[in-house]
């Protein structure tokens, strides 16, 4: 079940919505829990028993890292190796069996024959939420939950579950707790106006955008003009961003709904100048759970050479690599970005900044762009090809036709990434997210809000495409 599924949207969220606002307040918490159970079952059903058993163990794991101050270190480790491991089995075995068969059959060794482990959905995110638990509760941060479905709401909660944002269990460990939240008027209309606004962006934009994406990587890469390789590149730029982004947005206005505050997870970040900026624009709270767990304790800026700084960069960003898929293309990815990090701290940075904004950003696009290429091709083989036909023309010989619903999306979707850039960009902006609430506000968001939900359960209704690409992850 997705949120841009005609299904979640006047089925599932409906009768939610309903008992969760006609129950007593200090029923909601039941009702929540009840329906991400329900969610995270009808998306991974054979999955639902062993995430549970994982958490009851985590749960009374960091109690004692409470409890016995003596033995947190002890118990910190067990909580890790309980976190990772599954995160390890599940997302990593593959990948890992799959390059030592192929390093066997370069030796003329026989293989391991395995069965291949099924990815359960959502894995990579609640994994990192359930370790911010357990090193926050470590690091005294917030004392622990004292209820067991007060934890499992906390890394179950359905807006949130599949694909994030990533939230820290600090952020709403109160508001999990608490059992009066009060919500507003204000905020119940502006949460259905976000989710209505990632909903477009997802089924508007991304969706179509996508269609031209698959039918390209569907043929050989070889085959494919330079022109066709470019475009679907730029479409796929788009297509990922309003894809996660979008999902973001509905994450953030359910949350809204029901009370609770989830982090902003992008701010416009095909408009950086540099990528240590894109980093601050593009995937926040992994950006900030990689710094604050990974990077600062491996030292972070505080190191006694720059090599270790860039060392620790590198460690971070082949991580994040690895952590978005178990395929040497994630890797290079991660590195890639990782490479530019360091160039920006060497003198990238200071060139950017000389030669105006327009041409920096200009310039940043295309290093994310050719990232784009390792992220989405099917291998490294593949990557280098697409790579190379991009910058040594080629007029190929696949159809791959690009119709007006296609140029209309892709425009629309350049024309919101960069407009953050324009002071009018802005504006919009402030307008959705952050001016105050108005009588008159309130009539725009509803009228536009119902036009949305309108338009988008047509485009739903009318295609059988609608995948999130993080969910795989």
């Amino acid at each position: 079940m997705v949120f841009s599924s005609i299904l979640f949207l006047f089925c599932f969220l409906p009768l939610f919505l309903i008992f969760y606002h006609i129950v007593g307040k200090s029923y909601r918490n039941a009702v929540l829990l009840s329906f991400s159970l329900i969610f995270y079952t009808w998306c991974a059903q054979q999955f639902i028993f062993i995430l549970l058993l994982s958490l009851i163990i985590n749960f009374y794991v960091v109690k004692k890292i409470n409890e016995i101050p003596k033995y947190k270190n002890l118990f910190l480790v067990v909580s890790l190796l309980v976190n990772l491991g599954m995160l390890i089995y599940f997302k990593y075995t593959n990948f890992f069996v799959e390059n030592i068969n192929y390093v066997f059959h370069s030796l003329d060794f026989n293989p391991i024959h395995w069965k291949k482990v099924i990815l359960p959905v959502g894995i990579s995110f609640f994994t990192f939420q359930s370790i911010t638990y357990t090193i926050d509760v470590y690091r005294k941060v917030h004392q622990p939950l004292d209820k067991l479905s007060d934890y499992i709401l906390y890394i179950l909660m359905f807006p949130q579950l599949i694909a994030g944002p990533i939230v820290r269990f600090n952020t709403v460990a109160d508001d999990i707790i608490v059992k009066d939240r009060k919500v507003s008027q204000n905020s119940r209309i502006s949460g259905i106006f976000i989710f209505m606004v990632g909903l477009s962006k997802k089924v508007l934009i991304a969706n179509v955008l996508g269609k031209f994406v698959d039918h390209t990587f569907s043929f050989p890469i070889a085959d494919t003009g330079t022109e066709i390789l470019w475009l679907t590149i730029i479409a796929y730029s788009f297509q990922i961003y309003f894809d996660f982004s979008g999902y973001s947005d509905m994450a953030i206005g359910l949350g809204k709904i029901i009370g609770f505050k989830f982090p902003e997870n992008f701010n416009n970040p095909y408009i950086s100048q540099n990528i240590s900026e894109f980093w601050r624009r593009w995937h926040i709270t992994l950006s900030d759970w990689m710094k604050d767990y990974l990077y600062i304790p491996l030292g972070g800026n505080r190191v006694k050479s720059k090599n270790r700084l860039y060392l620790n960069l590198i460690i971070v960003f082949l991580v994040s690599g690895f952590w978005h898929g178990a395929e040497w293309t994630f890797i290079i990815w991660g590195a890639w970005h990782g490479l530019f990090l360091i160039l920006d701290r060497l003198f990238l940075k200071n060139l950017l900044q000389k030669i105006g904004v327009f041409s920096s950003v200009l310039f940043n696009y295309l290093v994310v762009l050719i990232g784009w290429v390792f992220f989405r091709s099917n291998g490294i083989h593949d990557a280098f090809i697409y790579l190379k036909r991009m910058f040594v023309y080629n007029s190929g010989t696949t159809n791959c036709p690009v119709d007006r619903e296609f140029i209309t999306m892709l425009i629309l979707a350049a024309a919101i990434s960069f407009f953050g850039i324009f002071t009018i960009g802005q504006k919009i902006q402030n307008f959705i997210y952050l001016e105050p609430q108005t009588m008159k506000r309130h009539t725009i968001m509803f009228v536009l809000s119902s036009l949305f939900l309108f338009i988008c359960a047509s485009f739903i209704t009318a295609s059988d495409f609608n995948p999130f690409i993080y969910f795989r992850f």
